[in-house]
């Protein structure tokens, strides 16, 4: 079993608290569905937002998830390069699997897709 990062983004139009948790939870729910994984896999969940989204913690949408309580969580802001993509939460998810850096499905949704367009499912 390998420990592997699973990467995800979401955009969102505001800087609420309501939209950024649940685009949160939009984000995590996909990553798990598309890897197959449960929160008792997850090693730990590193946050990322953009300096313009300052309403709220991103992770408290995470510890609100039934079983998701005991998961380390980590929120931090992402580097503020000019031109960069605005509105952004991204996520890096440690997981324990036995799948191999290719299986694993990263997640990109809305104007996020832009940011690893070769990772992007249509």
């Amino acid at each position: 079993m390998s420990v592997r990062g699973i990467r995800g983004a979401i955009t969102v139009e505001v800087n609420e608290e309501q939209p950024i948790l649940q685009a949160t939870v939009e984000l995590l729910n996909g990553i798990v569905k598309e890897n197959g994984i449960v929160p008792d896999d997850i090693c730990s969940v590193f946050v990322t937002v953009t300096g313009d989204l300052d309403a709220t913690f991103p992770a408290r949408a995470i510890r609100q998830m039934g079983g998701w309580e005991l998961v380390p969580l980590m929120c931090a802001l992402e580097v503020p390069v000019k031109g960069s993509l605005e509105k952004c939460i991204r996520l890096m998810v440690l997981v324990n699997t036995d799948k191999t850096q290719r299986q694993i499905e990263h997640v990109y949704y809305g104007g996020a897709q832009a940011l690893r367009p070769d990772l992007t499912k249509s």
